[in-house]
């Protein structure tokens, strides 16, 4: 590995500074796009268990770990509260073994984007699991036969 020194800010005029590992590089922007992928899932799998019943935030965490995501506290909570910005969850304050604890529960507006999400959901597994997924428009410009939704 080469090192070259890093003048061009005051703070990283160290050799250290500009030295990553090449296979640092290519993980972290990898890891990135697998995450931005999958917050949509795990919103969605957020939503279903709020939909059955009320939920907080370490259970989610154990429970998306039980379907692979690794999510920490600093992920989930903001993406929680978003979800109630959203309109999606509403929260209250429970105490719970003497302790305060941040309760979520479905709201309608949130029970109505689920039953959406789960059409998609179905729409795209179908669609991933298909032997031959429909054709896109060729770069000629010829239009590809459209499909109807059966939803």
């Amino acid at each position: 590995m080469k090192l070259t020194p890093h003048t061009n800010n005051i703070y990283r005029n160290s050799m250290i500074a500009n030295a990553r590992p090449a296979r640092e590089r290519y993980i972290h922007p990898v890891l990135k796009q697998q995450r931005e992928l999958f917050f949509g899932l795990i919103r969605i799998h957020v939503l279903v268990h709020a939909s059955h019943e009320p939920i907080f935030g370490l259970a989610m965490m154990e429970e998306l770990t039980h379907h692979g995501y690794r999510i920490g506290p600093g992920t989930l909570y903001p993406l929680l509260h978003g979800l109630e910005r959203s309109g999606l969850l509403k929260s209250a304050l429970k105490s719970v073994g003497g302790r305060k604890r941040r309760v979520y529960k479905i709201t309608n507006a949130g029970k109505r984007a689920l039953e959406k999400a789960r059409d998609k959901v179905d729409e795209l597994h179908h669609e991933i699991h298909e032997e031959h997924p429909r054709e896109l428009p060729a770069v000629t410009g010829r239009r590809a036969p459209t499909r109807r939704s059966t939803g």
